[in-house]
C-alpha cells in the first residue's frame, strides 16, 4: 500500500502561514512525522498563492527533501508551477493530476510523455464527474489508453475514480468501489489512488466512516492512498486489511508493524 502524506497543503491554515513566513522547520518537521508514519510520497501544494504558486512549491519541494529521503508528490493545477518544482526534484515525482478534460490532458502531457514520472490520472472528462462505476470506467480506459500512447508506462498510472460525498447521494461509496475493483481487474498493471475524506463531507463522526471505507476500498484492490498518515487508527487499519487482503507474504509487514507499535492508537 502506497502511502501520499496529505498534510503539506496550503489549504491548511497552519501550512499557509508557515509558507508565506518561509517557516522551513515546520515544514520539514511536517514532513518527517509523515514519512516517519509510513507516507513513501509527501504531497506539496501551495495552490493558493495566485502569482506565487511556482516559487512556493519549488521551496516546498526543496524543504521536504532536505528533511525526508521521499520524494513528492507535486499537487498544482498549473502545468507552470510542476515544471518549476520538477527543476529541484530529486528522485521519481508523482504529479497530481491530469485527467480527460481536454485542455488539462493537452496542458500535462508535455509534462509527463516519456519522462518516468509517475501520475494521478482523474476520472474526469469535459463531461463533468462521473456518477457510476461505468461511467468511470469508460474515461479511465480512455485516459489510460491515451498516456500509454504516449509512452507513460502502466505502472506509473494512478487512477483516481474520484470520491464523492455519500451525504449527497446514498450510492457514491458503492459506485467508488465498483469502479476500483473494474479498474484493477481490466488495467493489470495500474494502480488506483484516491483522496480518501471526500467520502464523510458532511456527516458527523467523519474519521469513522473514513477508516470503515479505506478498509474497503483495500478490499476492493485499492493500493494507494492520499491521506493524513498521523491517523495511527486509520494506518493501523490498513496495514491490518492488506495483510488479510493476502498482499503481505507471511504477515512481515503486520508483524514489523507491531513490533514498531505501530498497531496501537
Amino acid at each position: 500500500m502506497l502511502i501520499v502524506g496529505e498534510l503539506i497543503n496550503a489549504s491548511r491554515s497552519s501550512v499557509a502561514e508557515a509558507i508565506k513566513s518561509q517557516n522551513a522547520g515546520m515544514i520539514e518537521n511536517l514532513a518527517k512525522d509523515q514519512y516517519e508514519a509510513g507516507a513513501g510520497f509527501i504531497d506539496v501544494n501551495a495552490g493558493i498563492f495566485a502569482g506565487k504558486e511556482a516559487d512556493y512549491l519549488q521551496w516546498l519541494v526543496e524543504n521536504v527533501q532536505a528533511a525526508v529521503d521521499a520524494p513528492c508528490c507535486i499537487d498544482s493545477p498549473d502545468p507552470r508551477a510542476v515544471e518549476k518544482a520538477l527543476s529541484v526534484h530529486k528522485g521519481t515525482a508523482m504529479i497530481n493530476s491530469i485527467s480527460l478534460e481536454k485542455e488539462r490532458f493537452n496542458t500535462y502531457l508535455p509534462l509527463i510523455a516519456g519522462t518516468g514520472l509517475k501520475v494521478v490520472a482523474l476520472c474526469m472528462s469535459d463531461k463533468g464527474m462521473p456518477k457510476t462505476s461505468d461511467d468511470r470506467l469508460i474515461i479511465a480506459d480512455e485516459l489510460i489508453n491515451a498516456l500509454v500512447r504516449n509512452n507513460v508506462p502502466l505502472n506509473n498510472i494512478y487512477v483516481d475514480p474520484l470520491v464523492q460525498p455519500i451525504a449527497t447521494e446514498g450510492n457514491y461509496g458503492a459506485e467508488f468501489l465498483n469502479a476500483v475493483e473494474k479498474i484493477m481487474t481490466g488495467f493489470k498493471g495500474v494502480h488506483t489512488i484516491c483522496g480518501l475524506s471526500n467520502i464523510s463531507y458532511g456527516l458527523p463522526k467523519r474519521r469513522l466512516l473514513n477508516r470503515i471505507f479505506a478498509v474497503m476500498a483495500v478490499a476492493k484492490g485499492l493500493d494507494s492512498l492520499i491521506i493524513n498518515p498521523l491517523d495511527k487508527e486509520l494506518m493501523a487499519n490498513l496495514i491490518a486489511a492488506g495483510t488479510l487482503g493476502g498482499r503481505d507474504e507471511f504477515c512481515e509487514n503486520y508483524l514489523d508493524a507491531f513490533r514498531s507499535q505501530k498497531l496501537e492508537f
